[in-house]
């Protein structure tokens, strides 16, 4: 195998060729992992990312759109770039089925265990209002705060899966909070 660099084995994964899939999954699988596993820590989510984002990049290498290495080595930092993406945006997709999963009715307590009555009044009042708030927020600002809040991610990290500038971020968070203890309060 030629010392191709990441942009070239790219272009040559559109045209078919397998052996161009197999060097750029062995260069950069290791360290698409490693950002991966800083951003969840749940390894059964991060082999189904790590999967799922191969699986396009073999069928959408088509469409990637970086040029020849100049001096600058532009085209290895484009389709190292153009990978990340694919794959955060494949995270994303699986906080959210987690999170959908997540919202499946809790099992029943054990026969044995009875938390207090008030306890129960107010765990499912504040849970109603906080998840009738959550439902009011627009779906960029709500999807910001699940990133940073939900899935403990920075804001820099969050922008980069949500596509959108880190200050985009900030401001949608501030927004959610500030909706939301309006909403509670």
């Amino acid at each position: 195998m030629e010392a191709d660099d990441e942009g070239e084995l790219v272009r040559r994964v559109a045209r078919g060729d397998r052996q161009a899939f197999d060097e750029l999954y062995r260069r950069t699988a290791p360290w698409l992992e490693v950002r991966l596993r800083r951003r969840c820590a749940d390894p059964d989510v991060v082999a189904e990312v790590l999967q799922d984002t191969y699986l396009a990049v073999w069928r959408a290498a088509g469409s990637f759109a970086g040029t020849r290495a100049g001096s600058g080595g532009e085209a290895q930092g484009s389709a190292v770039g153009w990978l990340w993406t694919i794959a955060a945006h494949r995270l994303v997709d699986a906080f959210r089925r987690r999170a959908r999963r997540s919202q499946v009715p809790q099992v029943a307590l054990m026969p044995n265990t009875a938390p207090a009555a008030e306890d129960e009044v107010m765990a499912a009042r504040i849970g109603q209002e906080l998840e009738q708030a959550l439902l009011t927020l627009p779906p960029g600002v709500r999807a910001a705060l699940r990133a940073t809040v939900l899935d403990g991610l920075s804001a820099r990290e969050a922008s980069v899966l949500l596509g959108v500038p880190e200050n985009t971020v900030k401001s949608r968070v501030r927004r959610a909070r500030v909706a939301l203890r309006e909403a509670l309060s």
